[in-house]
């Protein structure tokens, strides 16, 4: 592990508000809430919900079991597995209802115990209902003690507030059996977007080399250098556009319509002028800003409706809680009207667990309940033949430290007092979904070494596409003076992979040489919490396939900011880019295919397992041999950090065909 090097910063004081006791705190809903950051101040506690806003409704919402999971279960892996008489014989959403869904009679006891304690609930979805009440009532209902929080100004973030519990909240034993989880008692924003620009201290020379098969510069690349570089041409050349298809965004921001349109137009990509459908969720995520991360939902749009630009786009958008992440699921794959999805927001796996600290059992804790309620409906989109992706992280295999940071104590004697933790993103670790993750593309880079940017310059070398891992960086670190990784801004900037320790191994990874285990000696330490992460656990292993993601290499968005108005800026990257243009090469391979696809992961690790991934004209995958996330290296098949590489994409097309 590449540690020798890394101290500890100053304790962030975003942990310290994210661990407090939090629970349902009054939100507006078309309110824009800023996403955590390193920059957001600790949270002061205003009393009691009940004292603020007792007379003013709130909302939470109660995800209800499927009736037969294990039979679900069964069935996704029938429906995906070749020569079973059951293959893409994919449900429609009103055939899953009938078998799976919770029978209307459980609803309504589910519903008729909640009225007792003054609670409305109606049905949402086939799995979902909206229950509404004041605080006092929810505080009885759920056993909890509702407090308000306010989170101060800070940058261009105006002062905030939300609820949250002090303790764990119980679902009332009558209706035990039918609940997986009520989220939403917690309105804190929680989720991070996985995009992330150059360094501003690692600055490039005019003069950089242009990598090979592109037809931009490094930093400027658009879906067209894509579709060069990773060989979609092909099937744009056979008519493929993604006409007759839906992809559907899934985000925890709104965005400006016309940045999208604006892209695809300089590109002189044929597009239909009303392509696009918003979906509000939960009363949407409030305007377009910087500060919640409308970026991400731009790039995300251009990206994937750019790759397939006969396809019609729906973006779901709900506001950034837990609540509105299980709704904006449950939304999209109860609609079941996009073929293919994709989430470009995640946070830690573990890190809901540190939710109304302490947890005493983390493991079947509250947050644990809610990731089980979104593995149901992702379970639920496989079997409707619904293609899901999701950005891997852009923490290299230190997750918990990209969101987080690091925590001592710090001591400038003691290099190695970074409590380092190996970890992995949330929902990209579902074994349900198809994790994105990222490479560097071969490119020279020429680096300024002073103020003016004159010669010489500092020319890093990258010979072939590699692991996305900023450790390539070091050297130059050194020499302008920042020879450590963290202060120098690199670490742990890299694509997120390795080993979840909350869902096992899936039957589409067994037998696969560079499937991993959790390694030992993991804890998570800082603000008096410690949790020790299970050793050797059987896990499943992420990503899954990988594109070009580091912003050296990276890609321009069209976008109309809150502070600067419409800019084209260049130098963005993070698996976030990944994620939707699997979406929109999903798109095209549907249309390609005349029909569903389902979870990619099945076919993708079929061809490994079978010999037929790589080293051959007409491979449908390109392993990434070389460089490392900070942790897991790059091999000539799976590995942790790149997954099983990336895609041809005309290739693989191909090997859908003939899936034997």
């Amino acid at each position: 592990m590449k540690s020798a090097k890394l101290m500890s910063i100053a304790a962030i004081a975003l942990l310290v508000a994210l661990a407090i006791p939090v629970s349902l705190a009054a939100q507006d809903n078309h309110t824009a809430l800023p996403y955590p950051n390193a920059a957001t101040p600790k949270a002061i506690d205003l009393g009691p919900l009940k004292a603020q806003s007792g007379t003013t409704p709130t909302s939470v919402t109660v995800a209800l079991r499927l009736s037969k999971l294990a039979e679900a279960e069964n069935l996704l892996t029938s429906l995906h597995t070749p020569g079973d008489p059951q293959f893409h014989q994919f449900l429609t959403a009103d055939q899953f209802v009938a078998r799976f869904a919770p029978a209307n009679a459980d609803v309504a006891k589910v519903i008729a115990a909640l009225a007792k304690y003054g609670l409305a609930a109606e049905r949402t979805t086939a799995t979902t209902l909206k229950v509404t009440g004041l605080p006092a009532d929810m505080e009885n209902a759920f056993a909890v003690s509702l407090h308000s929080y306010e989170v101060p100004a800070h940058g261009n973030v105006t002062d905030y507030t939300y609820h949250a519990p002090l303790t764990r909240p119980t679902i009332p034993a009558e209706i035990a059996v039918s609940v997986a989880t009520v989220v939403g008692l917690d309105s804190r924003p929680s989720f991070r977007p996985h995009n992330r620009a150059v360094s501003q201290k690692l600055t490039v020379a005019p003069s950089t080399v242009q990598s090979a098969g592109t037809g931009d510069a490094p930093g400027s690349f658009t879906v067209t250098d894509f579709a060069n570089y990773y060989d979609v041409q092909p099937l744009y050349r056979r008519g493929v556009s993604g006409s007759g298809r839906t992809l559907g965004i899934m985000t925890l921001a709104s965005f400006t319509p016309s940045d999208a349109f604006a892209y695809w137009s300089a590109l002189k990509l044929s597009v239909n002028k009303n392509r696009i459908k918003i979906v509000n969720v939960d009363g949407g995520p409030g305007a377009p800003s910087d500060a919640s991360g409308s970026l991400e939902t731009t790039l995300d749009v251009e990206q994937s409706g750019g790759i397939a630009p006969g396809a019609k786009i729906i973006v779901y958008q709900a506001p950034n809680t837990s609540q509105g992440f299980v709704d904006l699921f449950a939304k999209a794959i109860d609609a079941n009207s996009a073929e293919t999805l994709s989430i470009s927001w995640g946070e830690w796996e573990w890190f809901d667990n540190l939710e109304n600290s302490p947890v005493t059992d983390p493991i079947t804790g509250k947050t644990v309940g809610a990731i089980q309620a979104t593995h149901e409906l992702l379970v639920r989109a496989a079997i409707q033949g619904q293609t899901v992706f999701a950005a891997s992280g852009d923490g290299g295999a230190y997750d918990v430290n990209n969101d987080l940071g690091c925590f001592g104590p710090y001591s400038s004697t003691q290099p190695n007092s970074c409590s380092l933790t190996l970890s992995v993103d949330y929902p990209g670790s579902d074994t349900a979904i198809t994790a994105a993750g990222g490479t560097t593309l071969a490119v020279t880079l020429e680096l300024c070494l002073n103020a003016a940017c004159t010669p010489p310059y500092y020319t890093i070398n990258i010979p072939h596409e590699r692991v996305w891992g900023w450790d390539y960086f070091e050297g130059f670190c050194d020499a302008i003076g920042y020879p450590n990784p963290i202060t120098c801004g690199i670490f742990p900037a890299g694509s997120g992979g390795g080993v979840s320790v909350l869902f096992e191994e899936p039957s589409y990874q067994f037998f696969l040489p560079g499937i991993q285990r959790s390694q030992p000696a993991q804890f998570f330490e800082g603000f008096g919490l410690e949790y020790a992460l299970p050793a050797y656990y059987p896990g499943r292993n992420v990503p899954d396939v990988s594109f070009n993601a580091d912003p050296y290499t990276g890609y321009v968005v069209y976008y109309t900011s809150s502070v600067s108005g419409f800019g084209i800026e260049s130098g963005w990257g993070g698996t976030s880019f990944v994620g939707p243009q699997l979406n929109g090469v999903s798109a095209l391979l549907g249309e390609y295919l005349h029909s569903r696809i389902g979870l990619l992961n099945f076919p993708l690790y079929s061809l490994a397992l079978t010999g037929r991934a790589y080293g051959k004209y007409g491979a449908p995958l390109h392993a990434i041999a070389y460089g490392d996330n900070w942790f897991y290296y790059g091999r000539n098949g799976y590995s942790p950090a790149a997954g099983l590489g990336t895609l041809d994409v005309a290739n693989f097309a191909e090997t859908l065909r003939d899936p034997f």
